[in-house]
């Protein structure tokens, strides 16, 4: 088993808070966390995968939740939103630390019921897929800051072989989800069931999108500009949309988890509030796949 660096902050939040809820994009392991970490400690483990679960909650919530009593662990929870007017009832009857674990990937929608019933009950954490330091077992968790200190402690807790180049190409080539780096399914096969999930699931979820080829067009020129500053014209130009549609388009793959928008480093907060973010993919391999680069040595 890869430790997750996260768990740390996940024994945290659960010591603090009645319930623990665990973020992140589709298949970056929200579920083995927490069966690995939380659930052997004796937590029943739901999935609304699972259609009965979704059944009975509409049907019977609060038989549901008598059966499922805390602690628990409830995995998908964003398709069943009804529920968390429940989980609220039962924390302020008996509030006490790590009564229930949810975990959630359509973070847009479910956001708003989260903090509409769970506010000050819930602390949250955004699982991303595996990290080199995870794959290798590097400890050192200090987190990037670019200063001469960061930089002569990290060399100093450094004790794993350098990466040869056509490796370190093959890692960005391929991505960090767990599926793939588990040996379990090829990148590609695993990209092209992932971006086809999420534009039937979680896009449409969340925006009106009238061409789903045009939406699909915007996905992989948003790729192509990772590391870039953010133009809206240039990218809208580009697929054949108003800015304004480019710019509500980007702002879904940052709220599903696709993308984020990387502030510069100002040690003035206005300047970097107002300054122009970079766009990132969160992980590399997606990147490569939508932008057709599909071996390390096209990336080199």
């Amino acid at each position: 088993m890869i430790e997750r660096a996260i768990k740390d902050a996940l024994f945290r939040v659960a010591k603090s808070f009645p319930v623990t809820l665990v973020t992140g994009t589709r298949q970056t392991g929200k579920s083995t966390l927490l069966k690995n970490y939380i659930q052997k400690d004796g937590c029943q483990y739901v999935t609304f995968d699972d259609k009965e679960n979704i059944l009975a909650v509409k049907e019977v919530p609060k038989l549901f939740m008598a059966v499922h009593k805390a602690p628990a662990v409830f995995d998908e929870i964003q398709y069943v939103p009804s529920l968390f007017s429940y989980i609220k009832m039962d924390v302020d009857s008996n509030r006490t630390p790590g009564m229930f674990y949810l975990t959630g990937s359509q973070q847009f929608s479910m956001m708003k019921s989260v903090l509409e019933s769970l506010a000050g009950r819930v602390g949250i954490l955004n699982l991303l897929p595996f990290s080199q330091r995870e794959l290798v077992s590097d400890s050192f968790s200090a987190p990037f800051v670019p200063t001469q200190e960061y930089l002569l402690g990290r060399r100093e807790s450094y004790k794993s072989e350098s990466l040869p180049p056509d490796a370190i190409w093959k890692t960005i080539q391929k991505g960090m989800y767990p599926e793939i780096c588990n040996g379990n399914v090829t990148s590609q096969d695993f990209f092209s069931s992932y971006i086809g999930t999420y534009i039937e699931r979680d896009v449409r979820l969340l925006t009106q999108v009238a061409d789903e080829m045009q939406f699909m067009q915007f996905i992989s020129v948003a790729a192509a500009r990772t590391g870039q500053l953010v133009n809206y014209a240039d990218m809208a130009r580009t697929v054949g949309i108003d800015p304004n549609t480019a710019k509500r388009w980007l702002s879904v793959l940052v709220s599903s988890g696709i993308v984020y928008l990387l502030q510069p480093y100002f040690g003035n907060v206005e300047k970097r509030i107002v300054k122009t973010p970079k766009l990132y993919f969160v992980d590399t391999g997606l990147a490569a796949y939508l932008t057709k680069w599909t071996t390390e040595e096209v990336l080199m």
